[in-house]
């Protein structure tokens, strides 16, 4: 057996209780391991994961360049059409020109002064969630907390109704279960019966956007042009669902994770409760690098490349493992320590390049809101029971978080 499939078990409930360990194994054994259970080559070091996010003879697509035929690569089945026309018309699965021009449109409709417009909503949320849960004596802080605040933040900012939010956490979750490796095929068939609901639903959205324009995203994206340029209803759909899907699914983890970090690591705990407003800005980005919320990122060879010695060919996939990156001790001091006061701290939890994320600003407030929130209404804060992991590897999280005040 070769040094990755021994190491990388992405299916054990060992690896995914803590990746970490195997991930420094994987550091020892070199800088590129070709993975033959799901035809790719693992990244592990922080240096080259960073270069490589940024390195142009890589591509999160290949089809601006190639058919599926000369790339060596076999196109999805038809039946999985519906998730593929959402999910590979979005900015995080194009290349340019037409992820430069998709995301200099929304980026006119998504900007700072929007997300800064928020912040009273995201803090008072917040407030309210953690309130009631201080008020119940604790309960599950995945469902009460984690959870809703995101997901209402997005759909506030797209302008979705309130009665029609209990859809979105569902339709996401489903969307997202094909980003994890080799999806079963339950596991498409719930991509694309959601993927076709969701843009069901968005195109209705913006149909009446068009004929109402209101002061949300979706009438901002809809009103968005650049030298003669505007965006499609397809590129509007997909930008959409990717910022519902992205920006809640880390958000949910990255609080989930890490409060599991802080409970295991009550000194650090401790310190932020003495001084919150001080340290919640390091701590945020601690706890990001910490215990990732997004282990892995693909990207295909569209050029041949070199990486250690090792040469990679076009035609091939790599992933980058960020969780890996993150925990290696020639990036960061002491990796394996919670340190919340950490300065130095060039984590790549939010990605790199020109796929950086775009809702990062939004992911801090919230992130910032809730943790600030639940220190200050529940200074006690305790774990309740043991939590379980899902089952995931790609996207990390925990299913349930039982905590009492």
């Amino acid at each position: 057996m070769d040094a990755a499939s021994e190491v990388f078990t992405p299916s054990s409930p060992e690896f995914l209780a803590d990746p970490y360990p195997a991930y420094a194994r994987l550091r020892a054994a070199g800088r590129a391991h070709y993975y033959e259970p799901t035809d790719q080559w693992l990244i592990p070091h922080h240096a080259d994961v960073a270069a490589l996010l940024r390195d142009r003879r890589l591509g999160r697509t290949y089809l601006h360049r190639f058919t599926h035929e000369e790339f060596g690569r076999e196109a999805p089945p038809p039946e999985h059409e519906p998730f593929h026309t959402l999910n590979d018309n979005g900015m995080l699965d194009l290349e340019a020109p037409t992820h430069t021009r998709i995301r200099r449109l929304v980026s006119k409709a998504f900007t700072p002064r929007t997300v800064s417009r928020l912040r009273p909503y995201v803090h008072r949320l917040a407030d309210e969630l953690a309130s009631d849960l201080a008020a119940d004596g604790g309960g599950d802080l995945a469902a009460r907390v984690a959870e809703p605040l995101p997901v209402a933040v997005i759909a506030q900012m797209l302008g979705i109704p309130e009665s029609d939010r209990p859809l979105l956490r569902p339709w996401s979750a489903a969307i997202c279960g094909m980003y994890e490796l080799n999806p079963s095929e339950e596991t498409a068939a719930r991509a694309v019966r959601a993927s076709a609901e969701f843009t069901a639903y968005l195109r209705e959205l913006i149909t009446i956007r068009r004929r109402n324009p209101c002061d949300d995203l979706i009438s901002a994206l809809i009103a968005a042009h650049d030298e003669g340029e505007s965006l499609t209803e397809q590129e509007m759909t997909a930008t959409c669902a990717l910022l519902l899907n992205a920006g809640h699914e880390a958000t949910v983890n990255a609080t989930l994770n890490g409060w599991h970090a802080l409970f295991r690591n009550p000194a650090q705990l401790a310190t932020l409760r003495a001084d919150p407003d001080a340290i919640t800005p390091t701590a945020i980005e601690e706890l990001l690098r910490y215990d990732t919320p997004l282990q892995l990122f693909e990207r295909w060879v569209l050029d041949d490349i070199e990486i250690g010695g090792v040469t990679i060919p076009r035609g091939s996939e790599l992933a980058l493992l960020f969780g890996s990156a993150n925990h290696d001790p020639a990036a960061f001091d002491t990796p394996a320590t919670l340190d919340l006061t950490r300065t130095e701290n060039p984590h790549i939890s939010f990605s790199a390049g020109i796929h950086y994320c775009i809702g990062a600003p939004l992911a801090r407030m919230e992130l910032t809101a809730s943790l600030q929130a639940l220190l200050h209404r529940t200074p006690t804060l305790t774990l309740a029971a043991a939590p379980p992991r899902t089952p995931n590897y790609v996207i990390r999280g925990f299913s349930q978080l039982l905590v009492k005040t």
